[in-house]
């Protein structure tokens, strides 16, 4: 099948160097020439998003009203793929002690995507195993051990893991600091909503000097974290493909119905 394949980027929000992940994300888009990108910085533009064949963000703390959650939730409900990365899933409170509150806020666009952040143990190694070996999004993926920000979530809806870790102990700093539990952390995963899909890859932190304005004026540490690693390009490489495949299936179909 030809034809152009159009792709809707939401890429904004805070304490990220959002400036790389576009342009890093926008670089593997423009791999396939069939794809054309709109970018955005949040979802205000929900024609433009109903408009598009997919959906791929990666932000921080960035919550649409509930009337654009609705929205989203019907454009994957309506048979659209949505390719969430890292922070798209938190909302962030820095309270006057210093401590981060994850709010349990927003349920449409959460229980859309599948999980919500809550909080994460410092950046450190762990180790990313593979959940489903025959899936093809991880298909042939070894483990691998990734620099990164591990998330401790809450779930919703039932969850197809892809990737996940393993993790017990605390996240200090956060307001739900205690993850005694001895649950598996999904690092990716599919969540089927109506006739779509979300995937959603929590891997992918990165930061610049200055992406902590104004908790902090300059952040000493650049942080690339598993944008280092050829694996997590991997990963998003099949991640746009899959995207891109279905779309593909859903003009077929629509073309035999």
């Amino acid at each position: 099948m030809s034809g152009k394949i159009s792709a809707y980027l939401v890429v904004g929000g805070k304490y990220h160097d959002m400036d790389f992940a576009r342009l890093e994300l926008l670089k593997l888009l423009a791999e396939n020439e069939r794809i054309r990108t709109i970018v955005a910085p949040d979802y205000s533009d929900i024609d433009g998003i109903r408009d598009a064949d997919f959906l791929v963000t990666y932000t921080c703390d960035v919550t649409p009203p509930e009337d654009t959650q609705k929205a989203l939730r019907e454009y994957v409900a309506g048979g659209k793929t949505w390719f969430a990365l890292h922070g798209t899933n938190s909302i962030l409170r820095f309270l006057e002690d210093g401590s981060v509150n994850s709010p349990r806020e927003a349920p449409i666009l959460m229980e859309t995507l599948g999980s919500q952040f809550i909080a994460h143990p410092p950046i450190e190694p762990y180790t990313v195993t593979v959940s489903d070996p025959d899936h093809p999004l991880v298909k042939g993926v070894e483990p691998f051990e990734a620099t990164d920000e591990l998330y401790l979530c809450d779930y919703h809806g039932d969850l197809h893991a892809l990737l996940e870790t393993e993790f017990t102990g605390k996240a200090p700093g956060f307001v739900d600091e205690d993850w005694p539990d001895k649950e598996r952390r999904l690092v990716y995963y599919i969540h089927t909503v109506g006739k779509g899909e979300v995937l959603y890859l929590t891997l992918g932190h990165c930061r610049g000097h200055y992406d902590m304005v104004p908790v902090v004026d300059y952040y000493p540490e650049i942080e690339r974290c598993s944008w280092e690693l050829p694996v997590f390009y991997d990963l998003l490489r099949r991640g746009i493909q899959w995207s891109v495949d279905s779309v593909e299936a859903s003009k077929s179909t629509a073309a035999t119905a």
